[in-house]
Formats: structure tokens, sequence, C-alpha cells
């Protein structure tokens, strides 16, 4: 006999209430097994995919990609009895069953499901058997939200598709989906990579929210650009920022770079102007641990760290995130260049979870990948400061009384006054900007 199972939006990091439905991985009929993929949500931190706790077949899914849901509520229908051969219940219900089975909800869910049993009544005369009742028929759930939103064209595709798309070099915004719903398939990508793929669909298609008489496209704030938003707010208006500014000649340090791609140890291995500041970060942050700090205004203390989680801020399709290196002060270059690069390409395929976005104790953000010179950072909240890379570029510069054309950069440093004065601030850029000057400087750290 079926018996039907809700599977509800998991809580997937301490804190979320919603999420966004960006593409299903089954469809009503499928047969699912336990911690299969069903769904890919993107909340207010990362993309996410979510695992079914149950096997069964997918009976209904309850809401449509692109809605808004709220966490608890249903998001799909399962039978985890299609079969009908469930164990027989007891001829009688033990004095002491429990009066409901919960089940035991996955790493990171904050939710539970659960399913309720009638206990038997004490003192009540055993039954020769159970009376058994047909299960009601599953209503269909409301969707968490009346209406699709009006924000900005997401392509639907399952990520062996979206890998492949990468891979070929493919941009799955410029595809029309021919599977239903629009959903891009493999052969829409290799046709697209062939050279004759179909349009993108245009925006009155996908709901985009423009208006043709004001001219205007009103895009939802959602997501992680809404988390973003709160979280630079909220930063920008409770710690009192102080900017300071460093241009320094780093010449030796893209010398460097190139010994290091030619030797043995580093090959294969990607090092960048990133992996030399995020070594001087940690360098330098032992020397003025006021930077590495944060300010708990419940408690009124300056909780000093004596690790570094170090931030790193990347720019991906959905907006701003700032994954972590954990304990970014205990690894070599060369672990750095890895994690760094792994970080990275996690971060662009819009993987990165909400848990590797939490706890960190600096940050660095690179704008010189856009061709800035430089810039005045918000500091991330939690955390007390924040180092901004610009371009490199060529630039006439004083070398021992001649000027001489060398690789020039400019770093901006914004800090929190309350936590770091500006004796501390001056001193942390100073010894950054040395380590990435001459990077021989490190040994005498």
């Amino acid at each position: 006999m079926p018996e039907y199972k809700q599977f509800p939006l998991a809580d997937t990091a301490e804190g979320l209430t919603e999420a966004d439905i960006i593409a299903w991985q089954v469809k009503p009929g499928d047969t699912v097994t336990v911690n299969q993929i069903v769904v890919e949500v993107e909340t207010a931190k990362a993309a996410v995919e979510l695992p079914i706790p149950w096997a069964g077949v997918i009976t209904e899914l309850l809401v449509e990609p692109g809605q808004t849901v709220e966490v608890g509520a249903p998001i799909l229908t399962i039978d985890v009895d299609p079969g009908g051969k469930a164990a027989p219940a007891p001829t009688a219900p033990a004095a002491e069953e429990p009066a409901e089975e919960e089940m035991k909800p996955l790493v990171g869910y904050g939710s539970k499901a659960v399913v309720t049993q009638r206990r038997a009544r004490k003192g009540a005369a055993p039954a020769a058997a159970p009376v058994v009742a047909a299960p009601a028929p599953v209503a269909p759930a409301a969707p968490a939200v009346a209406s699709k939103p009006k924000g900005g064209y997401v392509p639907l595709a399952k990520p062996p598709v979206r890998k492949l798309a990468k891979d070929l070099g493919v941009d799955l915004h410029a595809l029309t989906g021919t599977a239903d719903g629009g959903v891009i398939t493999r052969d829409d990508v290799q046709a697209a990579a062939n050279g004759s793929a179909a349009p993108a669909a245009s925006s009155s298609t996908v709901d985009s929210g423009y208006d043709p008489a004001t001219r205007e496209r009103r895009v939802p704030i959602k997501g992680v650009r809404k988390a973003t938003a709160a979280a630079m707010v909220q930063s920008a208006y409770t710690a009192p920022h102080v900017t300071e500014f460093l241009t320094i000649d780093v010449t030796p340090m893209m010398e460097f770079r190139e010994k290091l791609k030619k030797s043995r140890e580093f090959a294969g291995v990607k090092v960048t102007p990133l992996t030399f500041a995020a070594k001087a970060v940690c360098l330098a942050a032992k020397r003025t641990p006021d930077v590495n700090a944060v300010w708990d205004e419940a408690a009124q203390e300056i909780v000093y760290k004596d690790y570094v989680h170090l931030g790193i801020a990347a720019a991906t399709p959905r907006g701003l995130v700032v994954p972590k290196v954990r304990d970014a002060d205990s690894m070599s270059l060369k672990e750095l260049a890895i994690a760094l690069t792994e970080l990275t390409d996690v971060a662009r395929e819009g993987k990165t979870t909400p848990a590797a976005m939490l706890g960190g104790t600096i940050t660095i953000t690179n704008v010189g990948v856009f061709g800035v010179d430089t810039g005045t950072p918000i500091i991330n909240p939690g955390e007390s400061a924040i180092l901004c890379l610009g371009a490199i570029k060529d630039t006439p510069w004083v070398v021992d009384g001649e000027i001489k054309v060398r690789k020039v950069l400019q770093l901006s440093l914004s800090f929190d006054h309350r936590v770091v004065d500006g004796q501390q601030g001056s001193e942390f850029l100073a010894d950054v900007g040395a380590l990435l000057a001459d990077p021989a400087v490190a040994i005498t750290y």
C-alpha cells in the first residue's frame, strides 16, 4: 500500500530562512535512492544540492524552478512504499511503543519530517489485528510564494550538463533548453559548441521583468546578492571604517614568481600575486594580531584569534561570495596556491557550500583582475580588516636615482577603528607591502 511523505526544504546552514529553487534533478515517476540529489537550490550563502533521506518514487513536485521557498515548507511528495511491501503491523500494539517515529535529518538539515503512529490507550483490550486505514490522497502543497519571480534568467541544466558547458566554453545563458520546461540538455550544449545552437530565450519568455512602456527591467533582490547587501550595510553602519593606501614596486615578486613556475616543486601549481598576498597577510597578522581580532559588541570584548581563516572575495554569476581558506597561516606557499585555486574554481562554478563561507578572520579582495588600480573595500561582518589588491602595471619608478619601468601595485587596507588603531593598521599594511616588494623579507619574520 503506498505511503506518502513530503520532503521539506532543509536548513542547509544555521540561520537561513528561505531558498530559491534553481533546478530539479528528478521528475514525477522517477525512482530515487537514499541520499540521491533531487534538487539544486540557492540560499543567501550559496548554491546547494539537496539529497533526499528516503528511497521511493517521486509522485509530485510542489514548487517550480525560480520560486522562493521557506525553510520547512514541503517541496516534493514521494511514495516510500510504492510496491506495498511494508512490514505488516503487529497483532497488538506494544505498551511501550513510542508515540512517534522521527526521521533523522541528514547532516546540515535543520528541519525534521515526522511520521506519527497512534499509541494504544492504557487499559484497552488488545485487538486481534489493527485496523489499517487507507491513506488519504496527498493534496498538492501550496507553493511557498504566490507568483513566479520577475528576476533575471537562471539557466536550467543538470550538474553534468553544466560541467560539459564549462569544459566546452559554452555560456548557458546564451541557450534555450529543448527539454520539457526549458531545461538545457547535453545535445543543446553540443550544438552550441558546434555553432548551431538555438538563441537564448527573449526577455519576455524568461519573465525578465522588462516593461516596454518604461524601458526598465526590475530584478528582485534575493539569494546571495540580498545577503551580501545586508551584510555590507550592517558593516558600514556599525564599524567605523578607516582606509589606508600604499603603492609598491613588486618587480622582485614577479621575477620570483617566474622562477617558481620553472621549479620542479611548483610544477603544475598555479602561483598568482594573490598567492603571495595571502602568505604576506598571514605573516603580517602574526606581528599585528589586532587585524585578525574582532569586536564582540554583545560581550563587550575584543576577541583575538590564534589562527587565520583567510577570506577570499570571489565574483560569481550569483553575486559576491567570500569562501575561507581554513588555517591559512599554517600553510606553505605551495599549499596556499593549491588551496586558492580549488577555492576560486568551486566559487566560479557556484558550488561553494555555506559552511565554507563562515568563520573568517580577515579577507583579501582582488580588484586588480578587472584592471582596477585600487578601492576602499567594506569590512566583512565578524572581521576587522580587509586588504584590497589593485592591478599590477608597468609604471615609471625611481630606482637608485634613475627612472625605470617597474611592476607597480597599489594596496588598500580598510580596518575597524574600534579594534585597530591607525598605528597598527599602518604597521600591518607596511609589513604586507614589504613582503610583496621583496619576498626574501619573509625569512626575517
